[in-house]
Formats: C-alpha cells, structure tokens, sequence
C-alpha cells in the first residue's frame, strides 16, 4: 500500500478505491440515522531492534494496553492475531534470513515482548458510535423504558478521527520504550 495516499481523503485510507466504497457507505448510514464501527491497522516502520521487556513490560502488552485506553475501541488484534490460532507453529514460526530480517513476520514485528526490526503492525477494532439520530428505547433514571432520538451533529464512524490517535498512542509508547532502552543502556 502507498501509505503518502492515508492524507488524501476523509476516511484516511490509503488504498483510493476502498476509500471511496468506505466514504459512500457511511454517508448510506449516516441517511439512515444509524452509526457503524471498523477497524484502523496501524504499521510501525523503523523501529529500533531491542525495545520492550520480555516478562513484564512487554512492547506489544503495552501497545495493547494504550489501544484500549482510547474511547470506542472494543478489541486490539496484533501481528497474525486471531488467524495464528488456526494456524500450526511449523506454519507460524518467523523463520530468519541471514541479515536478521524474518521471512513471513507472523509476529507482527515483535517477539517475545522486544522489537525485532521488522514492521510493527496490529488492528484496533472500533464499536458503533451509541448515540443514534434514529428512534431507539432508552432506560430513564425512574426504570422505565421510553423512546429517545438523538440531537445535534453525531458522526456516524469515529473511525477516521481515531487514526491520528491511534498514531499518536503508538508514537508515546515507542518514545517511553526508547528513554527507558537509553536509560538501561547506561
């Protein structure tokens, strides 16, 4: 993918044609009332080798941990994710290449809990917005179930304001692992 190209639409995606499919049906759920998740994949490029911890303070616990912390985001999913677990490890397994680059780099860049060089990626997965423009039942403070609809402008995706904060979530956790690395290095 030509990531120059994430800057050049509102839905901050760097392949044009999907953007222009991912801006018209939210414009379709926008017109319905309604609101719709998805996910960011963020890459990580030139990382430095060595950053993280393997038991405690491992690099991508600690990306996960500062995902989740971000409003909206009901799951983090890092290197081959969910699709290693189907997997078998002789299928898995980051073989190396002589310059210490990995083959396949399943690991998503990170192994056991350090940065291996490779690019760094995971997915954020987004939830619905809750507020709806469309008619839905609420509960009162008295109990009882009654018919509400949203007011005012409401987007019907937070998905693309969040990649600049998911950006920004990932370059604070490599800065601190980067002061921490010097700070041992001493």
């Amino acid at each position: 993918m030509d990531f120059s190209l994430t800057e050049t639409n509102a839905v901050r995606c760097p392949d044009l044609a999907t953007a222009g499919k991912m801006e018209n049906y939210i414009k379709e759920i926008r017109k319905e009332g309604d609101t719709v998740g998805g996910t960011i994949t963020c890459v990580l490029q030139n990382v430095p080798i060595g950053l993280g911890e393997p038991v405690f303070d491992k690099l991508h616990a600690e990306l996960g941990k500062a995902m989740l912390s971000i409003n909206a985001v009901k799951g983090f999913e890092f290197g081959s994710g969910f699709c290693g677990a189907k997997m078998k490890g002789s299928e898995h397994n980051d073989l190396y290449n002589e310059d210490g680059t990995t083959k396949t780099n399943l690991s998503g860049g990170i192994q056991g809990g350090i940065s291996n060089g490779m690019d760094i990626y995971f997915r954020v997965a987004f939830k619905p917005v809750a507020t709806l423009i469309q008619k839905q039942e609420v509960l009162t403070n008295e109990n009882t179930l009654v018919e509400q609809q949203g007011k005012g402008r409401h987007d019907p995706c937070v998905v693309p304001r969040a990649v600049p904060i998911v950006e920004a979530m990932s370059a604070l956790v490599l800065a601190d692992f980067y002061l921490l690395n010097k700070t041992y290095q001493k």
